[in-house]
């Protein structure tokens, strides 16, 4: 009974708390609303005339939505980057970014969820995917793999951080045989969430090019790059927003495993070209068509040929200690980073994937203005869902919101 007294009281002063703010804070809630609102609006265009409103096509069954799915389990997976350092490896460096860089992993994990329930066509198709009603198909499918692996996860993000915080809005000490246990087990599970999912595509045969073995570790190197990439953005935003302390060296820390990770993306890059070119068979094309088009086909070259620079660009840029420690020139890089990884798992991957089809036919894929409308929206409740668990967070860690017994 007590520890419910002490719950309740903690989401009353929750909301207290992100109900409050500057004017700034307002501006950007009310912001993120608009938007998500665009995206419910185009949502009901598609749950109205269903799919058919979107650029998806039988050739091309896999779009924008997909796209950032892939993407965003890179970016949950990349949590773990700061988890294993505090909890394992007891670098006190990360203690202060560890429960930022989880609240990012469960809006990501929720973006990933929404997502998927898009790309659906709705939530009333959701049946499917219930055990003992729908067709589950376990463990046979790779699809309900990910389900489960993807819900795991992100209970993990969600009762760690509460419990810790739970603890603190009562000013005690979170026990660490409490929550040490699953920081370790959250570690193994964020490299199993990115693999299992890089096994979706390396396990269909007639795709030759996901049918890859380098797959699973570039979507490691790559999640290890963009994820922490975003995590070092979101800490410089609130480090010129609230009273939360954000070491220098701590974003130091996180910028060389952004560097090393996207080093490593690049070679795998490298790696997966000269495959695709050196000696060329029919099961290139794929490639072909994402790098240079194929038979006057060429809807993705604009999208390839930007991000391919900005990879280029950033990770050499990083690599030099002097512009890496130089914290502008870091954020700069960053945001590059992360934009073209986003091209790249998305576009660059999901895409080329299904051209040409079976029988040798190009059906180009780009997204319309309501995939584009969800799509922006999902993205905006994502921040909006990171924004109130960070500023509930950083409330708690500041020790302006405690738990007040009216009764002692």
């Amino acid at each position: 009974m007590g520890a419910f007294k002490v719950f309740r009281s903690l989401v009353v002063d929750s909301l207290d708390t992100i109900t409050k703010g500057s004017k700034k804070y307002h501006l950007w809630m009310g912001f993120l609303t608009l938007v998500m609102l665009i995206g419910m609006y185009c949502y009901s265009i598609q749950l109205e005339e269903g799919l058919s409103a979107t650029g998806m096509s039988d050739r091309v069954s896999w779009g924008l939505y997909i796209s950032n799915f892939t993407f965003l389990v890179g970016v949950a997976a990349a949590a773990v980057m700061l988890v294993m350092p505090t909890y394992v490896l007891k670098d006190i460096d990360f203690k202060q970014a560890v429960l930022i860089g989880e609240g990012l992993a469960v809006a990501a994990l929720v973006m990933c969820l929404a997502f998927v329930v898009a790309d659906m066509g709705g939530p009333s198709v959701l049946w499917h995917m219930i055990p003992g009603i729908g067709v589950f198909n376990f463990p046979n499918s790779m699809l309900t793999w990910d389900v489960i692996v993807l819900n795991g996860y992100l209970f993990i993000n969600i009762s760690i951080p509460f419990y810790i915080l739970f603890k603190h809005y009562q000013n005690k000490e979170a026990k660490k045989s409490v929550y040490v246990p699953g920081a370790i087990l959250s570690v193994f599970w964020a490299v199993g969430i990115h693999l299992i999912t890089a096994f979706l595509y390396q396990g269909l045969q007639a795709r030759p090019f996901w049918n890859n073995a380098l797959l699973g570790p570039r979507f490691l190197a790559s999640a290890f790059a963009a994820g922490p990439a975003l995590i070092i953005l979101v800490l410089a935003v609130i480090r010129s927003f609230t009273a939360f302390k954000i070491e220098n060296k701590t974003i130091k820390k996180i910028a060389m495993i952004v560097t090393v990770a996207a080093q490593i993306n690049l070679i795998m890059l490298v790696s997966e070209l000269f495959k695709e070119f050196y000696a060329p068979t029919h099961h290139s094309e794929s490639a072909y068509y994402l790098f240079f088009g194929l038979h006057g086909k060429n809807a993705l070259l604009p999208w390839i040929w930007t991000a391919i620079p900005l990879n280029i660009l950033a990770t050499v840029i990083l690599t030099f200690n002097k512009f890496r420690n130089n914290l502008k020139v870091l954020y700069f890089c960053c945001f590059m980073l992360f934009v073209a990884i986003w091209i790249e798992k998305g576009f660059g991957l999901i895409v080329p994937g299904f051209i040409p089809g079976p029988y040798g036919k190009i059906v180009e894929y780009l997204p319309t203005g309501v995939e584009i409308g969800v799509t922006i929206g999902i993205w905006a409740m994502g921040a909006f869902i990171f924004t109130i668990l960070a500023k509930t967070a950083i409330g708690i860690e500041l020790g302006e919101l405690r738990f007040k017994d009216k009764n002692s």
